[in-house]
């Protein structure tokens, strides 16, 4: 066998996977691919990998509009709080805009880092959703 023919992994052994969730929130990243019965219990968010069934296609189209309003809200509040900052807001103002939309965005996309779980994406865009409708109403009633 020649140094071209080695089969090569990519794999970790099963020492260093196992620390690694050791320290990662949420029970680690999975990595590697593996069917979705295989999956552990414990790993909620995941990279699909390429041989990952594709998710049903309503699903994703029903997450992925959920998105984009959330999205396109945001947007609305950015610009709402741009004007404010223009206008002369006090300093804890855009800080905390920022800080409702940055829990947002990263509720939406720990859903779709999730979505091969059968209801946690939708929990996840629906706790996204709650620090939005602060960053509203913080931006409407000031």
């Amino acid at each position: 066998m020649t140094t071209v023919d080695q089969h090569r992994t990519t794999r970790t052994p099963q020492a260093s996977r196992t620390e690694a969730a050791e320290i990662m929130p949420f029970g680690g990243w999975e990595s590697t691919p593996a069917a979705i019965d295989a999956l552990d219990q414990e790993t909620l968010f995941r990279f699909p990998a390429a041989d990952d069934p594709a998710p049903a296609t309503g699903r994703l189209l029903g997450m992925s509009f959920y998105s984009s309003v959330l999205g396109l809200t945001g947007v609305a509040v950015g610009i709402r709080g741009l004007v404010a900052a223009i206008g002369g807001a006090p300093g804890w103002y855009v800080p905390l805009l920022a800080l409702l939309g940055l829990l947002s965005v990263a509720g939406a996309v720990a859903s779709f880092l999730s979505i091969h779980r059968p209801a946690l994406p939708w929990h996840l865009l629906l706790g996204a959703t709650v620090p939005l409708i602060g960053a509203v109403l913080l931006a409407v009633l000031y």
